[in-house]
């Protein structure tokens, strides 16, 4: 048994090495795709739609700042303000955990005494005014409060949105905070002396400041290496079905197929041959592109991939990755007759699980159908399953689901095509 397999493999390299350009392809191909996309999209990533995101809102405060900011949010286009987890309402604990694993991409934390403190520096502030005018009759019964320190809004975002999601909230929640002040001090102003022209402290008294979760005590900073290197690697990964379908069809076209047929060898060693063969292609385009993400980023402007600690649950994602797609390509190669067929729809069929796994677009910024169905591709679940290692600093646990899953997929497509090719034969 083993020999018989390790004689596919050797055919399965003799077939490749007569087509040296297209095995070139296959390794220079994805890495100019990932160099020039990455230079695309270093400055910025892909602006989000207006779908409405869940965010998380931690309300420490229970005052009327805290209430018209609640407001202010439910009233957007943009978000779905969620306040609890269950029955409970949500600690900044509970909310930072569940940013970090992904399940929301943003968490807003609102200090205690917000609103008194901010009512206590505008009297500050007023207080200073009407002193500034020499009304010393008015202020004998005012005591001035003692310096009031600024407040944080705290942002917690998950490391996997995009960068340009990330600056559009923080404008939006920096403007309607801006805005909150400074009514609220123009109010307090006009109801003292009854005129809104009078000058006082401009300093913001409000501030929001991002919090990078943390895991094992590290900052998880994301970069847009870490985006594209993982999205385009599986992307190139998935694009082995259309040689390995093509090569399929070959064999059976020439007759090669039928020959191997009338040998005692079984379909499973036939297509664990090709397994390992391009499983180790797969395995070689992964580690060119994290070498070039590495190594050659840093000298053209961009910043490097971060990989200590990862390279080896990395190798895992892009393993089982390889089988979804290897499962792919000869589920293909055995239902399409003809090159014309295969190619085309193993192409297009990739474009699409990449489309609607996230390569392109993120899953969360999707209307909730494309959502669901973005679930049941496998590029989501490797494209996930990386972010949790290099974003999240996942461990084997966190990733197991996602390679589990790929790993189903390739069982299921090779049943689906061994037992095709069967039936074909029986008739």
């Amino acid at each position: 048994m083993i020999y018989k397999l390790f004689r596919s493999v050797y055919k399965e390299f003799l077939l490749l090495k007569r087509d040296m350009g297209g095995v070139m392809i296959l390794f220079i191909m994805p890495l100019v795709l990932i160099i020039a996309v990455t230079l695309i999209q270093d400055s910025a990533f892909k602006t989000v739609s207006n779908s409405k995101i869940p965010i998380l809102l931690v309300n420490n405060d229970n005052g009327k700042v805290s209430k018209e900011v609640h407001a202010n949010l439910q009233k957007s286009d943009v978000f779905t303000v969620v306040t609890a987890i269950g029955e409970k309402s949500l600690t900044e604990t509970e909310a930072q955990a569940a940013v970090l694993t992904g399940k929301y991409q943003l968490a807003i934390v609102i200090p205690k005494n917000l609103s008194l403190d901010l009512q206590a520096k505008i009297d500050q502030n007023v207080g200073k005014i009407m002193r500034n005018f020499g009304l010393t009759d008015t202020l004998q019964n005012i005591k001035l409060p003692k310096e009031i320190l600024q407040k944080e809004v705290k942002l917690y975002f998950d490391p996997a949105v995009q960068l340009s999601f990330k600056n559009a909230v923080m404008n939006a929640v920096d403007k309607m905070i801006s805005q909150i002040e400074t009514k609220s001090i123009y109010g307090a102003f006009q109801q003292q002396l009854g005129e809104g022209n009078a000058d006082f402290e401009q300093k913001s008294f409000i501030v929001f400041k991002e919090i990078m979760p943390k895991a094992d005590n590290k900052e998880v900073i994301p970069n847009s290496v870490q985006h594209n290197v993982p999205a385009w690697t599986l992307f190139a990964i998935f694009f082995i079905v259309i040689p390995l379908s093509i090569n399929i069809i070959k064999e059976k076209s020439q007759g090669t197929f039928v020959r191997l047929k009338t040998n005692p060898v079984s379909s499973l060693v036939v297509m664990g041959g090709k397994t390992i063969v391009y499983l180790f292609i797969c395995m070689i385009q992964f580690y060119m592109m994290v070498a070039v993400a590495v190594l050659l980023f840093p000298h053209m402007g961009l910043p490097p991939l971060r990989i200590e600690g990862h390279i080896f649950l990395m190798s895992l994602v892009a393993f089982f990755s390889g089988f979804a797609a290897i499962g792919l390509g000869i589920l293909i190669g055995t239902i399409a007759k003809t090159q014309e067929q295969s190619a085309p729809f193993g192409s297009t069929f990739t474009i699409v699980l990449a489309a609607i796994g996230g390569v392109w677009v993120p899953v969360f910024a999707m209307p909730k159908f494309m959502q669901m169905i973005a679930k049941s591709s496998p590029m989501n679940w490797g494209l996930e399953a990386f972010y949790d290692v290099l974003l999240r600093h996942g461990n084997f646990f966190s990733i197991l689901p996602e390679i589990s899953l790929l790993f189903l997929f390739f069982l299921i497509t090779i049943t689906i095509a061994l037992l095709y090719d069967k039936k074909k034969r029986a008739v």
